[in-house]
């Protein structure tokens, strides 16, 4: 499928301030909900755009130099841990992407959006399942939210190094589920989730 197949239509009707946006996050057991919104001008391109769960971590960090470099705006919505569990993760992700079109200047004329429509957003825009693989637009802020959460939860392994955030950025994994079950759950983790591998049902936090 053609990435740019969604912007076409949108630009033929006249339209150039055209932002994709997507969340990182949702799954994770501990750390922030990271969205992130962008607006290229018509016809830049950057070849390797893709959904962000599709490349690695090296070729993420060479891709968002240059969406960085060559976009027209881009904006970072982040919700805390705390937002996430008084809300729900649902709503934590709708308000992230939210934050960040709000931090786009120019403001979009049409939004390109992963998975479902956002409620409430006064913004026209379109829903695409799967949009972070079929939009380029769409498939760049992935990489951003990405690699931003990433960056984020490094930081927070400096600071309770015992769960290797570094390595596995708060999600479900095996040795997570390890220093979960040796140390407790720490100030960053999400106590709305599940945080007990359903090998330990005698444990509870």
């Amino acid at each position: 499928m053609d990435k740019f197949h969604y912007e076409k239509k949108l630009w033929q009707q006249g339209l150039s301030h055209l932002a994709g946006v997507d969340e990182a996050g949702r799954g994770p057991l501990a750390g922030p909900v990271v969205a992130a919104a962008v607006i290229f001008e018509p016809g830049v391109q950057i070849d390797g755009v893709d959904d962000s769960k599709q490349l690695s971590h090296e070729r993420r960090l060479v891709l968002y130099e240059h969406i960085i470099t060559h976009c027209a705006s881009y904006g970072v919505g982040i919700v805390s841990v705390q937002d996430i569990d008084r809300i729900n993760i649902y709503q934590a992700a709708m308000q992230a992407m939210k934050r960040a079109l709000a931090d786009l200047s120019p403001q979009p004329e049409h939004v390109l959006v992963d998975g479902r429509a956002i409620p409430n957003l006064e913004l026209p825009h379109t829903a695409i399942i799967k949009g972070d693989a079929k939009s380029f637009t769409i498939g760049a802020a992935s990489i951003i939210a990405k690699v931003v959460r990433d960056i984020i939860m490094v930081d927070y392994h400096r600071q309770y190094p015992h769960y290797d955030f570094a390595q596995h950025k708060g999600y479900p994994t095996v040795g997570h589920y390890d220093a979960l079950r040796k140390f407790g759950p720490c100030a960053i983790h999400r106590r709305s989730f599940n945080l007990i591998d359903k090998r330990d049902r005698s444990l509870s936090f």
